[in-house]
């Protein structure tokens, strides 16, 4: 992986209710500084001269309370621990709501090439969002060649040998309303250690498809951007294949079959391609299926369950019958 920078945390895109709304106010000649943990400390404790197990790797947060504590120490001339917390390579330090660190604070920042960051969030507002976002910076990844495509809220990944129809079938459900996350190229984040995320590998060609015989197409453009969404949670797979006369596909569906992503077990199914086959009406039907498995109602079982009370109630009536004919 390459290495994550405090540069790399003001530089992050992120939006809305996730943005950090960080800005640098000293040691910028620090911010090459790289981050190493997806975590934060509050270096309270550390402060007041107890420095056994100070988690100085961890990014320094400062809120209304370290603030005054640091108040106080400049008043008291305590400078000399104020100077032992740079003397740790700490990533960063990083003051909530808006406040302002002592000029003294900066000038040892400067000096040891710490960059002090500012934002106007509240701590735990703040707190939350940074562990977010250095969760996915750091969460395990891979990428796949397939589709990822959002039906009926449910997320698809298509999957295939080359040639098989994975783009044409996405296309299709497209023009039925579904929403394209990427195509040829799928980036898979295991977030939160139980949450497949995907994206496009490439965030330029990421609502590009590619089609044979026609070329490469823009989604946006065609489809519009309701056709299209950044990522999705990844909640069943999908993978085609030439049909195989010498193989026996499931025909009820009774049992659950998943296949594993970066240590995560998802609902996994095989389509057999071949003339006749509406492939994007099955993958819409899968989908909806996997939306019901969620609620509670699994259909392959409920069947089974009817099947057997009906060949239980046939047998008991046959018993009743042969019986009174005894008499």
């Amino acid at each position: 992986m390459k290495q994550f920078t405090v540069l790399d945390l003001l530089s992050l895109n992120l939006k809305e209710h996730e943005a950090l709304d960080l800005r640098c106010i000293a040691g910028r000649s620090g911010l090459g500084r790289p981050i190493e943990m997806p975590d934060v400390n509050r270096p309270g404790l550390t402060l007041s001269g107890f420095y056994d197990n100070f988690a100085f790797k961890r990014i320094q947060v400062f809120g209304r309370g370290e603030s005054a504590y640091l108040d106080i120490m400049v008043k008291e001339n305590r400078i000399d621990t104020l100077a032992q917390f740079f003397k740790y390579d700490i990533p960063c330090a990083i003051f909530t709501y808006g406040l302002q660190p002592p000029e003294i604070f900066k000038e040892l920042a400067e000096k040891a090439h710490c960059p002090v960051l500012q934002t106007d969030l509240p701590s735990t507002d703040f707190t939350a969002r940074l562990i977010r976002a250095l969760s996915e910076v750091f969460a395990p990844k891979q990428t796949v060649h397939g589709v990822l495509i959002e039906v009926f809220g449910i997320g698809v990944l298509i999957t295939g040998e080359s040639g098989v129809g994975k783009s044409e079938a996405a296309l299709e459900l497209i023009e039925r309303g579904h929403r394209l996350v990427a195509d040829d190229a799928v980036e898979i984040k295991n977030v939160a250690g139980n949450i497949l995320m995907g994206a496009g590998a490439n965030k330029i060609i990421g609502h590009h498809m590619e089609i044979r015989g026609i070329g490469i197409i823009n989604i946006t453009h065609l489809f519009g951007v309701g056709a299209i969404r950044d990522r999705k949670q990844i909640q069943l797979v999908v993978e085609l294949e030439q049909w195989d006369s010498t193989k026996n596909y499931d025909r009820i569906g009774e049992k659950d079959t998943t296949t594993e992503i970066l240590g995560v077990q998802v609902p996994y199914l095989k389509l057999p391609v071949k003339p006749g086959r509406n492939i994007p009406i099955l993958i819409e039907t899968a989908a909806m299926n996997e939306r019901l498995k969620k609620m509670g109602y699994f259909s392959a079982k409920e069947f089974n369950r009817n099947v057997l009370k009906w060949l239980e109630s046939e047998n008991a009536r046959a018993v009743y019958f042969q019986n009174t004919d005894n008499y």
